[in-house]
């Protein structure tokens, strides 16, 4: 076997590991669902993030040190690409293989995508209809036992042994909900209901995921299953439209634990519920962010390559910490740590980096905005816009280096763009800025109860989505709640002291006056009076102190991805 050959059969090799790890994780998730115990499902999604770096990084020293790999020239490699494309005719996960064999290469060969011809720029190997055992998805037909029947049929053949308090009754609600929907027509010839095989783990949620397709329509839906406080399991809902299914899979939340044999078949599946969401963000919330990031990166070149519209600035206040910019035309914003911070930061860019591990690993419960990481990523310098490039180099000079017609980006972060709510705040009404202060307390009380500290609570580090609501998305600052000591200001000591421009009481390092968020936040009328009607007591200490405890006692708390008054015990109860 000569060295391209072992190559490929190293890479493939790893990568099989790999995936062979993923899945035993995920499959635990059913398990620990069953049992209640929502500390290890939180214990598994992190373990699981951290699979594909722990695995690629071994290999890298495997071929940059055995085989002597990264001093090989092109033609060895070229072969070994070859070799291992023609392993992976028959793999379940192609797609999967081949990022892994780019993100290994590319640290071994120390080069970016856009220079190199040696990686998988697109798909070597179709991912169209590969065989899955068990089956993607399995198909019910209700002519004859009714749709009823078929739903209690579907929530049984997931197996799981805790027993369901009453699952008749739920079916029940479903059924009422579904009535409640109207505009079924009478029963095709295919009527059938068609239901993903695994479900969907996270926090303390399983979801059935499926749709029912009578002639040319299909109607999505997502059930989650609950434990109930009789120790049983229970439908707590239906999701039906288009918008609550879409904000169940945002990335603004944990990843998914899913047991999935051919991970393609399930996005596609996906997609056919939710078409407007990217194969990128469904294979990221799948817990495969490895290739939604090589997709990302795809569609983002397939866009450069139809558009003309430059990089600029992306609107709103400057940071102090990274510069941002966009393309205009693209839902998007990417981010470059400055090299010199403004004088207020007190950090240095190796915390700041830190910060976004540290947000990659906590349940972000919907209000946190997912972040790609990028290095050395290639982009087309001639759709720069001149006074961005003058930005760059005064503001991050160590992160961008032009190498001939492309400007590499050393490092960088992307995250959907959204609107900061100090922009919004401009031109809204009193209505939507009473929203979207509500949204944006509710958005700080859950990261409290997440053990999530935002650190600066200004407007400009929150913004909101397409479906308006409100997320946090500047990391540079965040903590863990329990690592911060929340204090009341103490009473001055003489007048003299309360107006003095030095405060007279001692601030260690980890200490947080909620008091003072006030002058920051509430200088518009129109924003005070909402925030006092709604959120007061977020200028407390004793909120926070009050998370903290819930915290130390291991209350891991219930977050519902979708309305309250949805949930069947609300509704029908």
């Amino acid at each position: 076997m000569d060295v391209a050959e072992r190559i490929a059969a190293e890479l493939l090799e790893g990568f099989d590991r790999h995936y062979e790890l993923f899945r035993s994780t995920t499959a635990q998730a059913k398990d620990a669902f069953e049992d209640g115990d929502w500390g290890e499902i939180q214990r598994l999604v992190k373990q699981r993030i951290r699979f594909y770096d722990t695995r690629v990084l071994e290999y890298v020293a495997r071929l940059s040190g055995e085989l002597g790999a990264d001093s090989l020239d092109d033609p060895a490699w070229q072969r070994a690409k070859l070799i291992y494309v023609g392993s992976l005719i028959d793999h379940k996960r192609p797609e999967l293989a081949e990022t892994f064999f780019n993100s290994v290469t590319t640290r071994v060969l120390r080069r970016t995508y856009i220079h190199d011809d040696l990686m998988f720029m697109r798909a070597a190997v179709s991912t169209e209809y590969i065989p899955s055992e068990p089956p993607t998805y399995r198909s019910y037909y209700p002519a004859g036992p009714g749709l009823e029947a078929t739903f209690v049929e579907i929530v049984r053949d997931f197996a799981w042994t805790r027993r369901f308090t009453d699952l008749e009754r739920d079916v029940g609600f479903v059924m009422r909900a579904l009535h409640e929907l109207g505009g079924r027509d009478r029963p095709a010839p295919n009527f059938q209901v068609q239901v993903l095989s695994s479900a969907f783990y996270r926090n303390k949620a399983a979801y059935i995921v499926g749709k029912i397709v009578n002639g040319n329509d299909e109607q999505p839906f997502v059930v989650p299953v609950l434990h109930d406080d009789a120790a049983g399991l229970v439908l707590d809902t239906i999701l039906l439209d288009q918008q609550s299914i879409d904000i169940l899979f945002s990335l603004s939340r944990a990843y998914f634990l899913v047991d999935m044999d051919v991970p393609s078949d399930y996005v596609q599946f996906l997609q056919t519920i939710m078409p407007r969401r990217p194969r990128s963000e469904l294979y990221t919330a799948l817990g495969l962010a490895g290739q939604g990031k090589t997709l990302f990166f795809r569609d983002l070149r397939h866009h450069l390559h139809h558009s003309r519209d430059l990089f600029v600035e992306a609107p709103g206040t400057r940071g102090l910490v990274m510069h941002v910019f966009n393309v205009p035309s693209y839902p998007y914003v990417f981010k470059v740590i400055r090299d010199r911070f403004g004088s207020s930061k007190n950090t240095d860019r190796e915390t700041v980096m830190s910060k976004f591990r540290l947000v990659r690993e906590v349940d972000r419960v919907g209000r946190m905005a997912h972040t790609i990481e990028f290095t050395n990523l290639a982009l087309p310098l001639d759709r720069f816009a001149p006074e961005l490039l003058e930005q760059l180099d005064e503001l991050a000079p160590s992160s961008v280096e032009r190498d001939g017609d492309n400007l590499i980006v050393k490092h960088c972060y992307v995250e959907r763009r959204q609107t900061p709510l100090n922009v919004y705040f401009a031109t809204a009404s009193v209505e939507q800025i009473e929203r979207a202060v509500r949204e944006y307390g509710d958005t700080i009380r859950e990261l409290a109860i997440a053990n999530v500290f935002p650190g600066d609570l200004i407007w400009r580090n929150f913004g909101l989505t397409r479906y308006d609501r409100v997320l946090f998305y500047d990391y540079d600052e965040v903590e863990y709640l329990t690592d911060c000591e929340f204090r009341a200001i103490p009473p001055p000591p003489t007048p003299e002291a309360e107006l003095s421009e030095d405060v007279w009481y001692a601030v260690g390092p980890s200490d947080v006056f909620p008091e003072e968020f006030g002058p920051f936040l509430l200088g518009d009328e129109r924003v005070r009076e909402s925030f006092l009607r709604y959120h007061a007591d977020l200028l407390t200490p004793e909120f926070w102190r009050e998370s903290q405890r819930r915290i130390a006692s291991g209350d891991i708390v219930d977050f519902f991805p979708y309305a309250d008054d949805v949930r069947f015990c609300r509704r029908y109860r």
